[in-house]
């Protein structure tokens, strides 16, 4: 009897079986690729083809970010590990939380104060050559991380605007063959890896209340979207007040 590797199956939100994302793999002939290659292209697309932006929330399948067309490090993440799944390649997720500062500037500033100290996150680990690979650099797409090159072209630390890296000049988001990073020095706590999404979601959840959760769900995801496509486009400017430095240290659970 042969057994299912549980790295490699769909579930609930890794449903690269549903039509969308097997027809988008299927339509860019991924699994005619190379192992490395399957990884790049999978990873190129969540990166850049799917803009950094905020979904209604952390646990939805795969296929309605896809839908969206836009996500954060969790929702984007759910995509990254359904379509590396639907061409092969063993992943896992590593979940954390961030402290709220790396969301500043994003977050409009009146708003700000009612967000949590602490915002779940977590990166994609991948099985490559025998090593595992931590993917976190798709996150921000190319323009918006070029607004924010330009924008702080005077600091390789910032912590704000999605950013969490001591490198902004030239921060490892490129797939090849090794870890990348985008929000590494935000991290506050480490929950360590959970073979799905569904798994971790279980167990953790973004806690807002009801009424900021009801609050962010209907209107400041909204508010926050419409300022990164600004940011993206260069019709607003970055904020200053956003955080040069580093998150609390780490505390691992």
């Amino acid at each position: 009897m042969q057994m299912t590797d549980p790295l490699l199956v769909p579930t609930k939100l890794l449903d690269f079986d549903a039509a969308p994302l097997a027809h988008l793999i299927e339509n860019r002939s991924w699994r005619g690729l190379s192992e490395y290659d399957r990884v790049g292209a999978a990873y190129d697309f969540v990166r850049n083809e799917i803009a950094f932006g905020y979904n209604r929330a952390d646990d939805i399948p795969a296929s309605e970010v896809l839908s969206d067309g836009y996500g954060q490090c969790n929702t984007k993440g759910t995509l990254l590990m359904a379509l590396l799944r639907g061409v092969g390649i063993r992943c896992r997720l590593h979940g954390f939380t961030i402290h709220k500062g790396l969301q500043r500037g994003v977050v409009p500033e009146l708003v700000y104060p009612l967000a949590p100290q602490e915002i779940l996150h977590s990166w994609v680990e991948i099985e490559f050559q025998g090593a595992w690979i931590n993917l976190e650099g798709f996150i921000l797409d190319d323009a918006f991380l070029d607004v924010l090159q330009t924008s702080f072209s005077n600091t390789e630390s910032l912590c704000g605007y999605g950013a969490g890296t001591d490198c902004l000049g030239a921060p490892p988001v490129a797939w090849n063959g090794e870890d990348t990073y985008i929000q590494k020095t935000g991290i506050v706590q480490d929950f360590g890896v959970y073979d799905t999404p569904d798994a971790f979601y279980l167990s953790h959840e973004q806690s807002f209340g009801w009424l900021r959760g009801a609050l962010y769900r209907h209107i400041i995801r909204h508010w926050m979207n419409a300022r990164v496509r600004g940011f993206r486009s260069g019709r607003l400017k970055t904020d200053r007040r956003a955080t040069h430095a580093h998150a609390e240290p780490a505390n691992a659970t």
